[in-house]
């Protein structure tokens, strides 16, 4: 069996369509169920160290590659001065840190605490698990195979692009190290199991109130007689 095209080419299809079927099927027929299911109230001094870092960390990266997905020329033309380039590189690896410490504090807490515990599901292990490795991953590619931001336009970007524009090009895979085939195949596990889990969350951002009408709130109070 070719490896490389089944996990860089036929398996980022299974995941899409999971992450969107699912996903739609869960917010059509079981709306109730899309959400963070907050154990806060169990614990959270923890929970705020981890869940800042995690999402902060996390948030920022995956920005950082949409921005080289969008716009590869504009990122190659930044790192076209040596010092931007470092103070990218250096900036990208201190948030994939401090997002790793974050799932590690989260996923601690979920071991150590007995009522988090209890409320906690074999998913919310395995997403854990998935995050670690794919942040882990990440800051090792950072590490051993440096600049990172300056090959990415030119061997993932056009990976992706092949891959939503249905012509995927896993050739273009096929010659990278371990980490970073691992960094990327991790990237489409958990979009599969996005929908069967808590990530499910991210889709209730409430982007409705930006649009809907003003609301007045009047506080009504007897008056003292």
């Amino acid at each position: 069996m070719n490896w490389n095209l089944a996990l860089f080419a036929y398996f980022p299809y299974v995941a899409l369509a999971l992450a969107v079927a699912v996903t739609a099927y869960r917010m059509v027929y079981r709306p109730f169920s899309v959400s963070a299911q907050s154990s806060q109230l169990l614990e959270q001094k923890r929970l705020f160290f981890g869940s800042v870092a995690m999402h902060w960390g996390l948030v920022i990266v995956l920005l950082g590659h949409l921005l080289a997905l969008l716009l590869p020329k504009g990122l190659l033309l930044w790192n076209s001065v040596p010092l931007r380039l470092y103070l990218l590189e250096i900036t990208g690896l201190g948030l994939g840190l401090w997002a790793l410490l974050g799932v590690y504090i989260l996923f601690a807490r979920r071991l150590s605490v007995a009522r988090v515990r209890a409320a906690s599901t074999p998913m919310d292990y395995l997403v854990l698990v998935l995050l670690f490795v794919s942040i882990l991953s990440g800051v090792l590619t950072a590490l051993l195979y440096r600049y990172g931001s300056y090959w990415f336009p030119a061997v993932m970007t056009p990976y992706l692009w092949s891959v939503l524009t249905f012509n995927p090009r896993p050739e273009l895979l096929q010659d990278l190290p371990f980490w970073t085939k691992l960094h990327v195949f991790n990237f489409w596990l958990l979009l599969a199991l996005f929908p069967f889990s808590r990530l499910i969350h991210i889709v209730t951002v409430p982007l409705g109130y930006l649009l809907r009408p003003w609301q007045i709130v009047i506080w009504v109070r007897k008056l003292a007689r």
